[in-house]
Parts: C-alpha cells; sequence; structure tokens
C-alpha cells in the first residue's frame, strides 16, 4: 500500500480568525490534501450560509486542497448545500443525555439517524458518526452497536484513535469492530493525567491531549492494520491539543508522522 491511497485531511477547528485565503495557503504548506471544514457559528463560513459552501470548495480548490467532509449539524440545508459542492459527508458525534441514560440516548440517536436516511438518498450525502469520551457514545462496539444493521452508504463510522484508546481498546479491535461501517479516521492522541497530588482524598484525573507518538493510542499499530487491510480513504488529524498554543508546531510534526506510517 502506498500513501497515494490515503488522502490527508486536517480539522481547521481551531483556526477561527484567518480568511479563507490563508487558511488555505497555511493547510497547503503544512502537506495536507484537504480538510474537515467546521461548518459551525463563528467560522468562515457559517451553518446559515451552507448554501455558500460550492464557493468556499471552488476558493479550497483553487490552492489544490479538497474539503472531505464537514462538521455540522445535519439539517436539509447543510445537506443540500453539501450535495452542491460536492463535499461527500457530515460528521456528528451521537450524545448520551444524563437523565435518560445511555440505552434511552441511544434508541434516540438511533431514531434520529433513521429519519436522516431520506436526506442522504435525496442528496447523496453520508452521515460520519464519531465516538467521543464523556456524553457521548465513547468507543467502536458502541458505534456498532448504533449502525447495526444500516445502510452502510447512507450513514458510516468514524473511527478516532485517541477516544477509542481512551475508552481502553486496542487498534486493531476498534477498527476491525466498526469495520463494515468505516468512512473515515481520525489520527489523535490523549492520555489521563492526575490532576490531584497523593495526598488527596480521591484521585482526579483530566485527560490530556498530546501530539501522535505521547499518548494512549498507538497511531503506527493503527496504520499497520489499515495498510493490512488495505484501507483507502481519508486520514483527519484533529489538531486537537491541550497545549492549544503549541498547535501549530505540533501539528506540522503530526502530520510528518502520520505520513511516515503510510509511506
Amino acid at each position: 500500500m502506498s500513501d497515494r491511497d490515503i488522502s490527508f485531511s486536517v480539522f481547521t477547528k481551531p483556526w477561527k480568525s484567518p480568511s479563507v485565503w490563508d487558511l488555505c495557503v497555511m493547510v497547503k504548506e503544512m502537506g495536507f490534501d484537504g480538510v474537515e471544514f467546521p461548518l459551525r457559528d463563528g467560522y468562515q463560513l457559517e451553518p446559515a450560509q451552507a448554501s455558500q459552501l460550492p464557493q468556499l470548495v471552488k476558493q479550497f480548490a483553487d490552492h489544490g486542497l479538497s474539503i472531505f467532509s464537514i462538521a455540522s449539524t445535519p439539517d436539509e440545508h447543510v445537506f443540500a448545500g453539501c450535495a452542491e459542492a460536492g463535499i461527500p459527508m457530515i460528521r456528528i458525534m451521537p450524545s448520551i443525555n444524563q437523565e435518560d441514560g445511555y440505552m434511552l440516548s441511544e434508541q434516540k440517536a438511533r431514531r434520529h439517524l433513521e429519519s436522516l436516511l431520506p436526506l442522504c438518498e435525496k442528496y447523496g450525502v453520508k452521515i460520519g458518526n464519531q465516538q467521543h469520551y464523556g456524553n457521548h457514545i465513547i468507543d467502536s462496539m458502541g458505534l456498532l452497536h448504533l449502525l447495526d444493521g444500516l445502510d452502510p452508504g447512507k450513514v458510516g463510522a468514524i473511527w478516532d484513535t485517541a477516544h477509542d484508546a481512551l475508552a481502553g481498546q486496542q487498534p486493531e479491535y476498534g477498527l476491525d469492530i466498526v469495520w463494515p461501517y468505516l468512512c473515515m479516521v481520525n489520527f489523535k492522541n490523549a492520555y489521563y493525567k492526575r490532576t490531584s497530588g497523593p495526598e488527596a482524598e480521591q484521585a482526579e484525573w483530566k485527560r490530556y491531549f498530546t501530539s501522535g507518538r505521547q499518548g494512549l493510542a498507538s497511531w503506527s499499530r493503527a496504520a499497520a492494520y489499515l495498510n493490512k487491510r488495505s484501507y483507502q480513504g481519508v486520514i483527519c488529524l484533529t489538531a486537537e491539543y491541550t497545549n492549544e498554543q503549541e498547535t501549530e508546531r505540533l501539528i506540522r510534526e503530526d502530520i510528518q508522522y502520520a505520513k511516515s506510517l503510510f509511506a
């Protein structure tokens, strides 16, 4: 397998202030093939402006870049904008409501996905579901349980190295679990950091997002498994670091590391 089978994307969430032109120049210079764009309030394009997605795609294309996915709410006008722009996927993170509990929340998330299937069919745009720590579906098995039986042409799983590792899953197993629905892979890394001293009555921990080589997730094992199964698709580096001041240095190091794993 060569890196020609893989497209490298970056989630541009950390960069709200640059113009689209400056954002494109930075992303291209870093060595990415394109982006996941946050179609959210406060960014270069907001959900109410989804009809302008074709112009945004053209601006990126002028720099040789693609918009592989957007992170946004799956409303019909967003579907329509994606379809017109040729953006194939909307990423969401199914949530768990503490009052409802896990199983009822999952049932509601499933019904919501089922309600979106006609829009996926109408516009030819997929819904990508990503696991996330906390009040979300947190691991690969949870994703499979949510998606099982749905059409993988319309809904998919976005497997995230960091969040599956935080949940205690091994990358080979996590990827195997969601493989029938796998539509994108997120590369990021994290570990648990103790925030209380040894004298504390009860230990306290936080999740610390770090560079690709330093956390609980093994990018090299994930890449080896993807290579073994001839994965062809998008690897998205999410540019999420607890030390936000070092984001640009860390993402530049991480894209080089990620590319080396697929060379």
